[in-house]
């Protein structure tokens, strides 16, 4: 993976996954979205457009699990009736837009995939968004970043800890995982930049 840049011709944006990290990112993003739709009643795609649009039957309490409490923080610690409304009219839709994020990337990747291309490094998968998809990724990534740092306990300045732990030690994989998608992420927002 040498993550994403600008196609100097087309202008799309671009970039190669193994097989492995292909597969690996398809997980997080799918994981991600069976989180945000855990929780809700029906999913959006099984409602009707209008009843979905109307519908502001949502949540008036924060969420228990700490990922979903980190997605969609209270609006208005000081006043918990505000807070309540906010997110019965917000939180619905906001989850929804994260699983559409999470499901462009897996779309993304499983385009990509059909058919693989074989290299020396096994199966590679060249990726190429539009300027509108690489924002959507871009949004997900940073969904995918805080759910990894929330249960991993991340908090800043605490690089030394996770750089000291043994390779063989889960935390340290998991941790590898954070910063890989920290990397994604910061290609790809140089990228959408240039």
């Amino acid at each position: 993976m040498t993550g994403f840049a600008r196609h100097t011709r087309s202008r799309r944006v671009i970039a190669s996954f193994t097989g492995f990290e292909a597969d690996l990112l398809r997980s997080l993003a799918s994981q991600l979205v069976e989180l945000l739709r855990n929780e809700a009643a029906v999913p959006a795609e099984d409602k009707d457009p209008f009843e979905a649009l109307m519908d502001f039957s949502g949540p008036t309490t924060a969420p228990e699990d700490p990922v979903l409490a980190r997605l969609f923080p209270t609006a208005y610690a000081d006043d918990e009736e505000a807070a309540a409304e906010f997110r019965r009219f917000t939180e619905g839709s906001l989850r929804d837009g994260k699983a559409r994020a999470a499901i462009a990337i897996i779309d993304g990747l499983e385009e990509a995939g059909l058919p693989p291309e074989l290299t020396e490094g096994g199966l590679h998968f060249d990726i190429e968004l539009d300027e509108s998809t690489a924002e959507t990724w871009m949004r997900s990534f940073t969904d995918l970043r805080l759910a990894l740092a929330t249960r991993l306990g991340v908090e800043e300045g605490d690089e030394e800890f996770w750089h000291r732990l043994p390779d063989e030690d889960p935390r340290a994989q998991a941790h590898d995982i954070y910063e890989w998608v920290g990397y994604l992420q910061e290609t790809l927002v140089h990228a959408l930049m240039e």
